[in-house]
């Protein structure tokens, strides 16, 4: 009796006909797997930080590495504006929140709740992500900018804010 097969990776692919479909994504047969399907170009590139936040988000998640899949990990090049860009208050609905974060230049301040830029210079970080694919959901986008809104009397009370204070932040979305 043979072995049972052990697959050390599955490589995505879109082909409904061929792949074998394993979480989330299908696999690519693995004798036509080539080292492109490995490789992501870009993190060596600063991106534009002129935009409302002052930070641009490079993302290596499986839909532009497709040999993450089921590997449970992601990267991500973050590059921050100088005086004040940041990257906003947000989670990551399918990578359980778990994530790291390296300064390669510049000082920011860094936490639980936030990744703000405290220097005068261009900050860059890159970040490590227990997902594949971890999503972002951005807090003030689905808070304030829900859709249906959400109640502005729930949002007076749940933030402590005048009515009038959250009727102009949903405004802004």
């Amino acid at each position: 009796m043979k072995s049972a097969y052990l697959q050390d990776f599955c490589v995505a692919i879109n082909d409904t006909k061929t792949g074998v479909f394993v979480n989330g994504k299908f696999c690519k047969d693995p004798k036509l797997v080539v080292a492109n399907d490995f490789f992501h170009s870009g993190f060596d590139k600063p991106r534009n930080t002129c935009n409302a936040v002052g930070s641009a988000v490079t993302q290596s998640f499986v839909e532009q590495l497709l040999g993450l899949n089921t590997l449970g990990v992601s990267l991500a090049r973050i590059d921050f504006a100088p005086n004040g860009g940041l990257n906003p208050p947000h989670t990551h609905p399918r990578g359980r929140g778990t994530e790291t974060l390296v300064v390669k230049e510049g000082t920011l301040f860094v936490g639980f709740v936030s990744s703000n830029q405290d220097g005068e210079t261009p900050a860059v970080a890159f970040s490590g992500l227990s997902s594949q694919n971890p999503g972002t959901i951005t807090i003030a986008n689905s808070v304030f900018g829900s859709n249906p809104p959400i109640d502005p009397n729930v949002l007076t009370k749940a933030f402590m804010l005048d009515k009038n204070v959250v009727k102009y932040l949903q405004s802004h979305f």
